[in-house]
């Protein structure tokens, strides 16, 4: 089966790329959300960590959350062994360098409002 054909001029979706790339954070008030933020910005954290940090039990849930307001937050599937000696592929979250500095850009006119207030 074969490919319709694109018209003269127009690029296809993967050839465009993603929309959100450049997308700014859009900030948040959830604490949950903001102790997430405040955990990958000091490193990359496991998702079970993620769990015990945000004070709840579905951390990919807030990661999901967070790439809709314009962050990246890649999840990296390291492999490791678990106790019985198995085979484990935990995720780890991080920060992109994008994602940090829409965040320092946030949070500077997040803290500028503040100050006017």
């Amino acid at each position: 089966m074969k490919n319709a054909r694109r018209p003269e001029g127009q690029t296809s979706a993967r050839e465009q790329g993603d929309s959100r790339t450049g997308a700014a954070f859009l900030g948040t008030d959830n604490p949950r959300h903001l102790r997430v933020i405040q955990a990958v910005k000091v490193r990359p954290v496991p998702r079970e960590e993620l769990d015990r940090v945000a004070g709840c039990s579905n951390g990919p849930a807030l990661v999901a959350d967070l790439r809709a307001l314009g962050l990246e937050l890649p999840c990296t599937r390291l492999r490791t062994l678990d106790r019985d000696m198995f085979e484990t592929f935990p995720g780890v979250y991080a920060l992109t360098p994008g994602d940090r500095r829409k965040l320092n850009a946030w949070l500077r006119q997040r803290d500028a409002r503040r100050r006017q207030s």
